[in-house]
């Protein structure tokens, strides 16, 4: 007999639920639609803010390295990924896939931990959002009034319209469907990735090898009390993250880890995929992989362009033209990041909704979020609750400090997904797996490690709040969810049926 907080949801069951009438989301997605999906999501702020933070703090010209070392770990965590959405194509991505194989209160925390992350992932991006818009109206002689306006430096109480309301119109297309969702993102990311495009092949004429010199600085210490020094690691290892040297790249990859963030949302989509078993490995490993192409080229070039140690850090890309006397890019460059953060904003928004309906379908949440809009077949209920309540977190809520929240929770979701496949390619052998993660149970043992190693370089205030959200969902899970859980009640109709 196992214990009822370890109940597994049989694979077969979560994909029977799939097609239920109320509760059946609509099969528009293809392979092109999920890797633009992906590329939307995570093309957006890192790229544009923190390769300057990181050359000039950590690694120099070597932070195209950092960007390959975290697209290696995103790497092993998207084989993973991989395997699951095309076995198991059910909305709800590392939720459902640890429903499967751990059970259920483990199922419960990592879908507490994703509704976290997307929340304020999409709260965090609208505002970014909200700053661009700003700038370049600034450009234009138009200027916000301070109470309808980003709050950041000002001492004026006031609510940020403007990222309110993108979180809200977004909101309203993805409840009209995801083939339109797909189209808005299909021709933003083509701006998106147009601009990036134009940085890496205009940047290029501007390099000056000098600058490359030395390509890894040499190693200095992080001065005491810097925001960079881990308190985490201090107290379990007795040292800290160094700046610059090789060990500075690893310092660098945990930062940069930022602008990957998103691949795993494509996951979230598989129930909504036309062919799962073929398209999702796809969409997933192919957005990521030319993702950290672009990555390590854009670095490269504006480290290039402008010396490490006089990079900006709010817009390095932006001011590295400016250096080199071509203002004009500066303009066209915030202008490519205002229009490419609506894709990330709307597709962290969907990985959220996604996630809560799938929690919702199984009990754990309320069901009165499970059912589905009878014309555009989209689960409308949680996407309009939650759009308002992330509109609302966006224009009230100061969340730089938050941020790094988002980053540990998907790390943590990694940690997951990867050991839930080793679990499962032991429980369920029989299963048919139309893509298979290499060299099981090798490669998800180094994702485990590998993840887990980026999460000790993440402040340990982070760890602080992560701990407090979790213990506010534990309490949750056993107040409310584990008596109403699907699983629960149907154990309760059946006669002497033990626990699965």
């Amino acid at each position: 007999m196992t214990s009822p907080l370890f109940r597994t949801k049989k694979v077969e069951q979560s994909i029977r639920d799939t097609e239920e009438p109320e509760h059946a989301l609509k099969k528009s997605l293809s392979a092109l639609d999920l890797t633009v999906f992906g590329v939307g999501v995570i093309i957006g702020t890192g790229i544009f803010v923190l390769t300057g933070t990181v050359a000039k703090d950590n690694a120099g010209p070597a932070t195209a390295l950092a960007f390959v070392v975290a697209g290696v770990v995103c790497a092993l965590a998207a084989l993973c990924y991989a395997e699951f959405a095309s076995t198991v194509p059910v909305a709800g991505s590392a939720y459902t896939f640890s429903y499967a194989s751990l059970g259920e209160l483990p199922a419960w925390i990592i879908g507490w931990d994703l509704v976290l992350e997307f929340a304020l992932g999409t709260a965090v991006v609208a505002v970014g959002w909200s700053g661009y818009i700003q700038s370049l109206m600034e450009n234009a002689g138009w200027e916000m009034p301070a109470a309808l306006g980003s709050r950041e430096g000002s001492d004026v109480f006031g609510f940020d319209i403007l990222a309110a309301v993108l979180v809200l119109v977004l909101t309203g297309i993805l409840v009209l469907g995801m083939k339109l969702s797909a189209r808005v993102t299909s021709v933003v990311v083509a701006i998106k990735v147009t601009v990036v495009l134009v940085v890496i092949i205009a940047g290029a004429f501007f390099i000056t090898a000098d600058n490359y010199d030395p390509f890894i600085p040499e190693s200095q210490p992080v001065p005491a009390g810097e925001s960079l020094d881990s308190p985490l690691i201090q107290l379990m290892f007795g040292w800290a993250p160094a700046n610059f040297g090789v060990m500075g790249i690893f310092t660098a990859a945990s930062v940069v880890f930022f602008a990957f963030i998103g691949f795993d949302i494509v996951a979230t989509a598989a129930e909504e995929t036309r062919n799962p078993q073929r398209d999702m490995p796809r969409g997933i490993l192919g957005s990521l992989f030319i993702c950290t192409v672009l990555y390590v080229l854009v670095s490269l070039v504006v480290t290039g362009m402008q010396h490490y140690s006089e990079l900006s850090v709010d817009a390095p890309l932006a001011d590295a033209f400016k250096a080199t006397g071509h203002p004009w890019f500066a303009g066209f460059i915030s202008f490519g990041a205002a229009v490419g953060l609506t894709t990330v904003c709307m597709i962290l928004l969907l990985g959220q909704t996604r996630v809560f309906f799938a929690m919702s379908r199984d009990g754990l949440l309320p069901t009165f979020f499970s059912r589905v809009h009878p014309r555009f077949r989209t689960p409308h209920r949680p996407t309009i609750l939650l759009g308002v309540v992330i509109a609302v977190l966006a224009g009230f809520t100061p969340l730089n400090e938050l941020a790094a929240l988002v980053n540990i929770g998907t790390l943590f979701a990694f940690v997951i997904v990867a050991i839930s496949v080793i679990i499962l390619r032991r429980t369920r052998p029989d299963l048919h797996r139309a893509f298979r993660t290499p060299w099981v149970p090798v490669l998800p043992i180094v994702s485990v490690g590998a993840s887990l190693w980026l999460m000790l370089n993440l402040p340990a205030e982070t760890w602080v709040r992560f701990g407090i959200w979790m213990a506010i969902g534990i309490v949750v899970y056993f107040l409310y969810s584990r008596t109403h859980s699907r699983m629960a009640r149907e154990k309760d109709t059946s006669p002497a049926s033990p626990a699965s």
